[in-house]
């Protein structure tokens, strides 16, 4: 590996960047995103309480990351961090905000201690079709005949103050990697191209990426943290591989089980709804048959269910 190569983000986020020596770079990548300058106060970590939390949060621990920042004005929010590929995605993102917004109020607290949400996805796959490289959603009301966007009045210490729903409910960024291709002009456009290719200028000027710079080198790790990160990379290499396999196995199925009902109930919707089935079934057979030979192959079942985004249940059965 190149001395001036960089670890992937998503995996110096989950092993190195909870330090609090290296939040710079987390903060960097923060700030870019919401346009404001964020602070990190502390990284949150799980406390399961039963023996359903022990396993659903350490599935979630290998899928997120989360924080407490503020920004300059003193207001605190939560910032989750996405990384794996997994079935029902956007449900998994969904279920994590509103994780966090429960874990965040005590019992017996005013509604006005939910805090903010921030919900970063680093997609280093595909998601859905899309042309761009970033996409943002957040919760807006808008006057079904007036078009004009509802305001919220609130009264805190005896001061009556107007927000909008998006300074109270969750922001979603998608940032899908593969898909930015451009020449890095911008702090953004210098973040996704080290996201995408592990690239950094020298004389970078993006929030973070020069402290990414001073602690990200694969060079200056520790011998067992580069033996951690590239099993980390084998394991990518292994879901790549098997999702591209599901995906052409799916596809052919879908396509013969789609001709098939077409003919046999001269409808065009038997031939869409045959495809759709088939790259279903194919995807989650051929997953499962990749899983169930890697394991024989010797490879740990940890690391087959964190490149396949497969359950515990399902390695089980195996």
């Amino acid at each position: 590996m190149a001395k001036d190569k960089y670890v992937r983000f998503d995996w110096a986020a989950k092993r190195m960047l909870r330090n609090k020596a290296n939040f710079g770079v987390l903060e960097g990548l923060i700030t870019v995103l919401t346009r404001q300058k964020m602070q990190i106060v502390e990284a949150i970590e799980d406390e399961p309480k039963s023996q359903f939390d022990i396993i659903r949060d350490v599935q979630d621990s290998q899928n997120r990351v989360s924080f407490i920042v503020k920004n300059v004005y003193n207001d605190t929010f939560v910032i989750e961090l996405h990384f794996v590929r997994l079935l029902y995605y956007y449900e998994r993102i969904l279920y994590g905000v509103a994780k966090s917004i429960t874990e965040h109020i005590q019992l017996g607290d005013k509604y006005d201690k939910v805090k903010k949400v921030y919900s970063i996805s680093i997609l280093y796959f595909d998601l859905g079709k899309g042309a761009d490289y970033l996409y943002h959603g957040q919760t807006t009301f808008t006057g079904v005949h007036t078009g004009d966007t509802l305001q919220i009045t609130t009264k805190e210490k005896d001061i009556i103050e107007m927000k909008t729903p998006e300074q109270i409910f969750p922001e979603y960024f998608l940032i899908r990697v593969n898909e930015f291709n451009k020449v890095a002009t911008t702090p953004l456009e210098e973040w996704l191209d080290y996201l995408r290719s592990g690239h950094i200028k020298d004389d970078t000027t993006a929030p973070g990426l020069q402290e990414a710079r001073r602690q990200l080198q694969y060079m200056q790790m520790p011998r067992e943290e580069q033996i951690s990160y590239d099993r980390h990379l084998d394991a990518i290499m292994i879901q790549n591989d098997v999702i591209s396999t599901a995906q052409k196995e799916g596809r052919a199925e879908g396509r013969a089980e789609g001709r098939a009902e077409g003919r046999a109930e001269g409808r065009a919707e038997g031939r869409a709804e045959g495809r759709a089935e088939g790259i279903a079934i194919g995807k989650q057979e051929a997953t499962l048959a990749n899983a169930r030979a890697l394991i024989e192959k010797g490879v740990s079942k940890d690391i087959v269910m964190q490149a396949l985004g497969l359950t515990d249940e399902q390695i089980a059965e195996l």
